[in-house]
């Protein structure tokens, strides 16, 4: 009975001491504090990052958009994580916890962590060479593995992709193995043209040509005269005609969108027939002589 008397003695004036809840109201102001100055130095970090890449454009000694959009984001996720980390650290300062004491015992426990921990330092270290050698940058069009779509984040860890239905693909850097860039070199539309065998192709040829030296004088994204190269194959009822023209990065697919609507009003004009699917019906009737008469329809 005496010992819960002296443990209830001992809560009541824990309870009631106004230094105990002194120094508590204090830690938490000081971990409050921390937190709002962690907030403001990392928005402060990261306009002045943007001002820094912001200079450097009137610079004659620049790096490509591509990889300025990609260092912004990059050095934005480091600042943030040690200004985190810093605070986390302050944190338990409050807490009167021994920080040094910790980080050594982190370091021992870290050599037996770091084993099971081989394919986050694989990430890390493919993180970088992805950023310095340029293999792509935030804003390309890529390809890897299953994926494929615009490049929204490199980190450190991983590399978010946002694919054309608006679905964000997270992918481990370390996972990135073979990557294909469509944003570093011009790309090319390909435009196959179907015309009836009945169509005469020449005619067929020049009234493209003509076509395709008009749009080239008026679109900005072709990069040179878009060429008709002829007969690409003879199908089951139509001759193919294949159309190229080098265009800006990424802009294929609307240029080769373009090409056709304009190819098919184009050869609508002239009378050059674009084949579809027909069906040919027999029917046989039998006269009162006996004889019997095949009409076709089609």
């Amino acid at each position: 009975m005496n010992k819960i008397n002296d443990a209830y003695d001992k809560i009541l004036e824990f309870i009631t001491n106004e230094l105990v809840w002194i120094t508590i109201g204090q830690g938490f102001l000081k971990i409050i504090l921390i937190l709002i100055m962690s907030t403001i130095l990392i928005r402060i970090g990261k306009i002045a990052i943007q001002k820094f890449f912001m200079i450097r454009t009137k610079s004659p000694l620049r790096v490509t958009e591509r990889r300025e959009a990609t260092l912004v984001k990059l050095l934005i996720n480091i600042l943030t994580y040690v200004i985190y980390f810093i605070s986390f650290i302050m944190i338990l300062e409050v807490f009167t916890i021994n920080v040094t004491a910790l980080l050594a015992g982190a370091g021992v426990a870290g050599l037996a962590i770091g084993f099971g921990a081989q394919n986050l330092v694989r990430d890390i270290i493919t993180g970088f060479f992805i950023i310095f050698e340029d293999q792509f940058s935030v804003g390309d069009y890529i390809r890897t593995g299953t994926f494929e779509g615009t490049v929204e984040e490199i980190g450190l860890r991983i590399t978010k992709v946002k694919s054309v239905g608006g679905e964000i693909h997270i992918i481990p850097n370390g996972s990135i193995v073979e990557v294909t860039n469509y944003s570093i070199s011009n790309s090319v539309a390909i435009v196959d043209i179907s015309i009836a065998y009945e169509s005469n192709i020449e005619l067929a040829e020049k009234v493209i040509q003509e076509l395709l030296e008009e749009t080239f004088s008026k679109n900005e994204d072709m990069v040179k005269q878009p060429e008709v190269l002829g007969v690409q194959t003879l199908g089951a009822s139509e001759v193919v005609i294949r159309v190229i023209s080098e265009v800006k990065p990424m802009r294929h697919f609307a240029v080769a969108r373009l090409l056709r609507k304009e190819i098919k009003v184009a050869l609508d004009e002239n009378g050059i027939e674009i084949p579809y699917p027909k069906l040919v019906t027999y029917t046989r009737q039998e006269s009162l002589d006996g004889t019997e008469n095949v009409q076709q329809k089609g």
